[in-house]
């Protein structure tokens, strides 16, 4: 992240609801490339619900892919946004680089959809996959008119958790995703409106149900915040869900999760009371709190383990420290590939494969660097 400071986005939402002032673009299907009127270079995949009509004005999500892969981003949505009536739009230019032209590209991007279509300026919401995650929080934490994030994969900017910020934050991260404990240590860290949602596998995408989660929490928080009218129906019924699957997860420190994550979401939209007890009283069951107990240490001990592999990578540059670093490396990357490879899935694999697929991702950030490092670093790779 460069020193670049974001001008605000506030004369491009002012532009939002003039007009829309080109062709009308069909509505139901993933249209790959729309080319900004200010300018052609500047291009993002497009998804209008089946339901969509320029009468009236629609929430939009707008996202960003670390590949600039617009198509990917709105493929992930796009049966969320069907059904949640969103439009979704995910930047063909942004990319992972210098942040300079990405933040250009969603100014770009922003102030089009503006012009085009009948976007609803109270309910934007912006998402990234990885860098892009990043990326989308940057611009959130700069705009006060942003109105939630979903973030997949990663979270701040300066990777720094935070305790509180203006907006909504849904994150999203793998078991095996490399990033995990990020996530995990900013859900830990926030007390503002947020959730996260884990799922099977990699640095990844989320998959379609979880997809659906989001914007769904979204919507929620929205009604909380007063930027969509209450559906005391639909609250009622996502309370139920809420409540359900607590009462499913027994006296576990994930039902203390669960209750916890219900007093933050329902806090504006439901009497909470008896969920901060029960989550309280539960967290002080012997059990449960050495569960939880357990959780934080793991956390802990991960961020550790990937730190002191930060740190001896940085002393394989060092001429006078290199070959030692290299040899503790070496033993370090060895340990974790064993646990990595297990043939039976376990919080103890799973580690070891983030934090070895952690330093793949870093080494290939550094470009061609150490031919010898890189070499040790593909030799122990995850599977």
């Amino acid at each position: 992240m460069s020193n670049f400071k974001l001008p605000p986005l506030v004369c491009v939402f002012l532009l939002w609801g003039t007009a829309a002032t080109a062709q009308p673009l069909p509505a139901g299907q993933v249209i790959e490339r729309v080319a900004t009127l200010a300018d052609p270079a500047q291009t993002y995949a497009l998804y209008l619900p089946t339901s969509y009509t320029p009468e009236r004005i629609w929430p939009i999500l707008i996202g960003f892919h670390p590949g600039a892969r617009g198509r990917a981003i709105v493929d992930a949505y796009r049966e969320a946004a069907e059904r949640h009536g969103f439009i979704v739009a995910g930047s063909n230019v942004s990319r992972n680089g210098p942040f300079e032209a990405s933040w250009q590209a969603a100014r770009t991007m922003l102030q089009d959809i503006g012009q085009r279509l009948p976007a609803d300026a109270r309910r934007v919401y912006l998402t990234g996959h990885s860098g892009g995650a990043r990326l989308a929080l940057q611009i959130a934490l700069a705009n006060a008119q942003i109105a939630g994030v979903i973030a997949s994969s990663a979270g701040f900017p300066d990777s720094t958790p935070r305790s509180s910020v203006s907006f909504p934050i849904f994150g999203t991260a793998g078991t095996e995703d490399f990033n995990h404990v990020e996530m995990r240590l900013l859900d830990r860290a926030l007390k503002t409106s947020h959730r996260l949602a884990v799922f099977e596998g990699g640095h990844v995408l989320p998959p379609p149900d979880v997809a659906m989660q989001a914007l769904d929490w979204l919507d929620l928080q929205a009604m909380a915040s007063g930027r969509l009218p209450r559906d005391a129906s639909r609250i009622g019924a996502a309370w139920a869900d809420a409540e359900r699957a607590a009462a499913e997860a027994g006296e576990t420190a994930r039902a203390v999760h669960l209750l916890r994550g219900m007093a933050v979401d329902f806090k504006d939209l439901h009497d909470i009371k008896a969920v901060e007890a029960r989550a309280s009283a539960l967290a002080r069951q012997p059990a449960v709190k050495r569960a939880l107990d357990d959780e934080r240490e793991g956390d802990e001990r991960e961020r550790r383990m990937m730190e002191d592999i930060g740190r001896l990578r940085t002393d394989v540059g060092d001429a006078s420290m290199r070959a030692a670093a290299l040899k503790a490396l070496e033993t370090r990357l060895s340990a974790l590939k064993t646990e990595a490879d297990a043939p039976v899935a376990s919080a103890e694999r799973a580690r070891a494969r983030r934090i070895l697929r952690a330093t793949a991702a870093d080494a290939r950030a550094a470009g061609e660097g150490d031919a010898e490092y890189r070499a040790l670093i593909r030799r122990y790779a995850a599977p």
